[in-house]
């Protein structure tokens, strides 16, 4: 792994992204996750700049114990006219306890004049003190060019310049940087095979997506000679956001046949890039290569029809080797094939009853015309294959009626209260929940009247409520399709709902969402007299 060098910044580069708030406790977890990955250098912050990151660094010291990675700090070049020892930024660099600093200093001649106000020489100085005062002290030091592509366009010679002394100075490596983002990989190609032949030094890549070609610029770069990749999780960062680390390396090791990281922790990615999304707080992105939930899915009944015969006519590669699933979804474009393959997915064979697969086939595209939709509420689908095949749907209470009533005075928030009547477990139960919705309100109730004979609903929590209005030009008496994610703190699944009720619409939605964690639980269902 020294021959190649894999760099995450996510805890620095990627937590510009707007909306992106990382505590130390966050970086310290999101680290370990990254550990878990694989890469070889940790870019945690800048010490000394922000009391945030120098707590980060000082804690990382204690507590951190990195099975892979090295710790990075970054930083920036001495100020100019100011000598390295006597900066106290870069001081702070050589007291983090980081073995290896990544400095930033400027190769775009305009950025030296008009951004940082001093000459191109002193900025060449800048370069060398700092780089040769952090190896006298220990620490191995890369540096990243700084708007690199767009300084080497305006200015080739002084732009190589740079890259020569910061090399001659002990910088392992010189990441390129297309800090704008705006390149296109036969450039970056270009410019990386030119920086090699007239510098000699070590290159890396540093590419932000603008222009959409992030992870393409970087693969150019390895193309040209680059051994030093630099990326993020799931593509964070400012304005459009980095190169995105997960989908660098997955492309690199499995399409290139590369040694990036180790085969077990790539077969992590997955649960990797959704822990790292959660402590973020920003919802995975499901269209994100290899990761993302729609990478391997499939919907067209075509497409089914030949995964059937072999999953990889439609994929470029096997899921399982970035630790994702394929999936197949149900839905109005489904065919048999389809319905077959996502009833094996759930473990039913269905294969050898052509009429109940072409049954299944036609309620789902006859709800669907209704505003149903399967292939966002795999288990609402899964409560309609087993009525199908069973011939009754699990039922483990029975409603008897439930209404809603909503309180709102000036001046005051408005309350909502909801009344559930039903039998569970041989008991009619008649329960009451308040909340600050009628939704709300009826979860509470629903779960309060079953919990007395089913306890294990209690843990159930709704995570996210999701409303359409399908038929717009109807207004207010428009068809309403609610979704609802439930979990049960390990695992989560949605359900669907529709009516001209939202409220209704949403208890549909909630009936099949209790009703399915029952299922999971292997809850004994209700005798005959109890179904519903």
């Amino acid at each position: 792994m020294s021959d190649f060098h894999v760099y995450d910044t996510t805890l620095r580069d990627g937590a510009q992204q707007e909306g992106l708030s990382l505590s130390v406790e966050d970086k310290l977890a999101i680290a370990r996750h990254l550990d878990e990955l694989g890469v070889g250098y940790i870019e945690g912050g800048w010490p000394g700049a922000n009391p945030k990151d120098t707590e980060f660094f000082r804690r990382a010291g204690e507590e951190l114990r990195l099975g892979r990675a090295t710790l990075a700090a970054f930083g920036a070049t001495r100020r100019a006219g100011v000598a390295a020892a006597d900066d106290p930024l870069v001081r702070a660099l050589r007291d983090s306890g980081a073995g290896v600093v990544t400095l930033v200093a400027k190769s775009h001649d305009r950025h030296v004049e008009h951004a940082l106000r001093t000459t191109l020489a002193e900025n060449l100085a800048m370069v060398r003190d700092t780089v040769e005062f952090l190896r006298a002290g220990g620490q191995r030091v890369f540096l990243d060019a700084e708007h690199f592509f767009d300084g080497y366009r305006d200015n080739p010679a002084y732009a190589l310049e740079v890259v020569r002394v910061a090399a001659e100075a002990g910088a392992d490596v010189v990441a390129l940087c297309d800090t704008n983002g705006g390149m296109l990989p036969d450039q970056v190609g270009e410019v990386v095979t030119n920086v090699l032949a007239g510098t000699g030094a070590r290159v890396g890549i540093h590419c932000h997506n603008d222009a959409g070609c992030a992870v393409a610029n970087t693969i150019a770069a390895v193309d040209a000679g680059a051994t030093h990749v630099q990326g993020t999780l799931n593509g964070y960062g400012e304005r459009t956001g980095n190169a995105d680390l997960v989908t660098i390396v997955a492309n690199l090791q499995l399409k290139r046949g590369m040694s990036l990281v180790p085969t077990d922790a790539l077969r992590e990615a997955t649960r990797i890039s959704h822990a790292v999304a959660e402590l973020t707080n920003i919802p995975p992105y499901s269209r994100q290569p290899y990761v993302g939930a729609s990478a391997f899915t499939h919907k067209a009944g075509l497409h089914a029809s030949a995964i059937k015969v072999d999953p990889n006519l439609y994929q470029h590669a096997d899921p399982a080797d970035v630790g994702n699933d394929m999936r197949l979804l149900v839905s109005d474009m489904a065919g048999r094939a389809s319905i077959e393959l996502k009833g094996r997915e759930l473990g039913y064979d269905l294969a050898g009853d052509r009429a109940l697969v072409t049954r299944i086939t036609d309620r789902v595209k006859a709800m669907e015309a209704r505003g149903y939709t399967f292939e966002a509420a795999d288990a609402s689908f899964e409560l309609l294959l087993m009525e199908e095949v069973e011939g009754v749907r699990p039922t483990y209470f029975e409603v008897e009626s439930w209404r809603v009533l909503t309180d709102s005075r000036p001046g005051e928030e408005a309350l909502s209260e909801a009344t559930v009547k039903l039998r569970a477990g041989g008991e009619r139960t008649i329960v009451t929940g308040e909340g600050n919705g009628p939704v709300n309100a009826l979860d509470a109730a629903l779960r309060g009247a079953i919990g007395q004979a089913h306890p294990v609903v209690e843990k159930l929590d709704l995570i996210d409520y999701r409303v359409r209005i399908l038929d717009t030009g109807h207004g207010t008496d428009a068809v309403i399709r609610v979704l609802i994610q439930l979990s049960d703190g390990e695992e989560s699944w949605e359900t669907v709902g529709v009516g001209h009720n939202i409220i209704e619409a949403s208890w549909e939605a909630l009936v099949d969402g209790v009703t399915y964690a029952l299922v999971r639980a292997g809850v004994e269902r209700a005798p005959a007299a109890e179904q519903a």
